[in-house]
């Protein structure tokens, strides 16, 4: 598997499943931009260990709920390395609020951060590719939730839900071109998004257990599938999703 020669992005690329998505593609030859909003210094460090192991990268700084600021995006990558061949639209974030609770601001700010980015990464990063030729893939990196439900997250569930079917119709409409989209649902993976409920002896304990495998993923777990979707190895895939976690969508009801 090889990506050498391709120019990536990766929202959100600086910490959690984002870092190990850019190092992986790194590591498989790309050229990266690692994306961040607001963690600079992460960033930079994401970017340092991908120049270690002798990898392509650069930081950028961009809210990836502004169109302008996606479009952005994909203009400085392809002036800083000539073309555009994956986009990872990872960054995501939720309030962990009900639909009773749920205010009108934090469901806004779901829907732009996990949902509009995506929509909107699609359409820029497609545009460059049937610009440049050649084709592409364009990853977006979801959750079981697109499909499971998890009461007391009702915004973040919409928001991969509608990622899910941003990823197939996407993939059908652009199969022409040459691009493929597809999408990753990782199940619970050891990152700080999860970190109360790891602290939490209880609910610990609880999630372990309603994984068959009997642990939550490492982020690079979910890095080396998604750096071989971009690869030419994927090379029948698109516009489906591949779900990442452990069997626990198969073994249990949503936590």
């Amino acid at each position: 598997m090889s990506l050498t020669g391709k120019a990536a992005i990766v929202t959100g690329g600086d910490s959690g499943i984002g870092h190990a998505i850019s190092v992986a593609l790194g590591a498989a030859g790309a050229a990266v931009t690692v994306n961040f909003h607001k963690d600079e210094a992460a960033a930079a460090a994401t970017v340092a260990e991908i120049a270690k192991a002798g990898g392509t990268a650069r930081v950028q700084q961009g809210d990836v709920s502004s169109v302008a600021d996606v479009q952005h995006l994909v203009d400085e990558t392809v002036e800083a390395y000539g073309r555009l061949d994956v986009l990872v639209n990872n960054a995501g974030m939720e309030t962990r609020t009900s639909v009773l609770d749920t205010t009108e601001r934090q469901f806004d700010l779901v829907m732009g951060i996990d949902l509009k980015s995506a929509f909107f990464g699609v359409q820029c990063a497609a545009r460059q590719m049937i610009a440049q030729g050649g084709g592409g893939h364009i990853i977006n990196i979801s959750s079981i939730h697109e499909d499971w439900p998890m009461p007391g997250n009702a915004p973040y569930c919409c928001a991969k839900g509608g990622m899910r079917m941003l990823t197939r119709t996407a993939g059908v409409e652009l199969a022409q071109h040459g691009i493929f989209v597809l999408g990753v649902a990782p199940g619970a993976v050891d990152t700080l998004i999860d970190a109360a409920t790891f602290a939490d002896p209880v609910l610990n304990k609880k999630l372990h257990e309603a994984i068959p495998l009997g642990r939550v993923a490492e982020p690079a777990e979910i890095a080396r599938l998604v750096a071989w979707l971009a690869s030419d190895e994927s090379s029948f895939a698109t516009a489906t999703t591949y779900v990442v976690d452990g069997g626990m969508m198969q073994a249990s009801i949503g936590l």
